[in-house]
């Protein structure tokens, strides 16, 4: 009766989403005071003032709420290019940017835009989950291919093993959810290198898609590189559903290399999946908001401090965790099964993602996008017994 494909999506779908709604239902039963839910990221602080008062004049701006170009404002679209260019030796046109419905939307896009029936996305692990369907919508599969165990790296080695003829896109995600692992510009030029002598070797262009809502969460001096003067045939999608606190909005851009072969064509055919996916185009509001705002960013050093927090706690511990460069999330290591770990936290109202659900058993995931108190209030709770206390969850 119904589609098979989504259907079997469905019975698969995020684990992430399953643990959030696990945390309502506790939050009902308990008290939210008494729930600890680290499994969402969802940013809980409010965007920056200067954004939420940009919206309300933009409310009465003439044409606001009419249709635009399906890619977006040109005028803000050279904004965003202007902000993509700021630390490159070239730069982007305004015609180099389509306006997203958030990075989801823009990752359909792109995907839709280059992908043939079979052909293969390259991830790392521990990668999102929903890439995957994300891809399968539009007739791509995933190749999922490991990360060096101690920092979450991909390599140079692992690229070249998963490379084969179906190959039509690399996607990586940095700063990395889970892990909150930076991926540093040694690593990118290893995986731009394999990526160019791929194309040497067969002639067949392979699209390097950064995917950045992350990019702006970082810390302790690190910088995003800028993939776009690393590698030719490379994309950017982003949203500023972390950066600014509007993960509600569904507000973010493509930002396509002006490098790629035809790229006239290319951008053409991104405008049309656009409109065809059901877009039709990005949020007139925001659009202009974000154009207006887009060198705002939220409390970088609030997130810092929960990290600190939270790795200290749990290193003392002797959990073992990469300490995260960006993101708000800890991805340590389980001291038992992630699944079981994950179940036995639940049971003392600790919501926490197995590592499972982004291709990395064996870890699990902490969102610590929550207010302080909330993660004090979870690191000094007499509720819990001795069985969690025994797996160093936490402390008393």
């Amino acid at each position: 009766m119904f589609s098979k494909v989504a259907m079997n999506s469905v019975s698969n779908s995020s684990m992430i989403r399953k643990m959030f709604e696990e945390g309502e239902k506790l939050a009902k039963i308990h008290g939210a005071d008494n729930v600890f839910d680290f499994s969402i990221g969802n940013p809980y602080k409010e965007p920056p003032r200067s954004v939420k008062e940009t919206i309300k004049e933009l409310v009465d701006e003439t044409g606001i709420h009419r249709y635009m170009a399906n890619a977006g404002f040109p005028e803000v679209r050279e904004r965003v290019a202007k902000h993509v260019s700021r630390n490159l030796d070239f730069s982007l046109d305004w015609k180099h940017i389509v306006m997203a419905s958030g990075a989801a939307g823009g990752l359909n896009v792109v995907f839709k835009s280059i992908l043939n029936e079979d052909e293969e996305v390259i991830v790392f692990a521990p990668y999102f989950v929903e890439y995957g369907f994300y891809a399968k919508n539009h007739g791509g599969n995933l190749k999922v291919v490991d990360t060096t165990n101690s920092d979450f790296m991909p390599t140079r080695e692992g690229l070249r093993a998963a490379l084969n003829e179906k190959t039509k896109a690399v996607l990586i995600n940095s700063p990395n959810n889970p892990s909150g692992a930076l991926y540093n510009r040694e690593v990118l030029e290893g995986l731009a290198a394999e990526l160019k002598e791929w194309k040497e070797k067969t002639g067949k262009t392979i699209f390097l898609i950064s995917d950045e809502p992350y990019a702006e969460i970082v810390f302790d001096g690190h910088e995003v590189p800028n993939i776009l003067g690393i590698y030719d045939d490379s994309i950017i999608v982003t949203s500023f559903s972390k950066s600014l606190g509007l993960a509600g909005q569904r507000i973010g851009y493509i930002a396509v290399n002006p490098k790629i072969e035809n790229i006239d064509l290319l951008m053409d055919i991104m405008t049309f999946a656009t409109r065809t996916l059901g877009f039709v185009s990005a949020s007139a509001l925001w659009q202009k908001a974000v154009a207006k705002c887009i060198d705002e960013i939220v409390d970088v050093e609030d997130y810092k401090e929960k990290r600190d927090i939270l790795y200290n706690h749990l290193t003392s511990l002797g959990f073992e965790i990469r300490k995260p460069e960006g993101t708000f999330y800890l991805f340590p290591k389980s001291p038992i099964s992630d699944k079981e770990f994950t179940a036995l936290a639940l049971k003392h109202n600790i919501l926490v993602v197995p590592g499972s659900g982004f291709g990395s058993p064996g870890y699990f995931r902490i969102s610590y996008c929550v207010p302080t108190e909330k993660i004090m209030k979870s690191l000094r709770s007499e509720e819990h017994t001795s069985e969690l206390q025994s797996l160093n969850l936490i402390s008393y």
